[in-house]
């Protein structure tokens, strides 16, 4: 006897979320008092396009 019915394909699971919103709050403070550290060097512009986005997930 031949099995005519086939599997349908399993999607992926969904991952799991890696940060908590207070983790990202928590990574956020940290960063706003890094940004004053090296507010007058050139790595300020990365840390606060950094900042801006960790502000988009909390």
């Amino acid at each position: 006897m031949e099995m005519t019915d086939t599997i349908p394909p399993r999607e992926p699971a969904r991952a799991r979320a890696l940060f908590s919103t207070d983790d990202f709050r928590l990574l956020r403070a940290a960063l706003a008092d890094y940004a004053q550290k090296v507010a007058d060097s050139p790595e300020s512009l990365r840390v606060a396009a950094l900042y801006h986005r960790l502000g988009n997930y909390s």
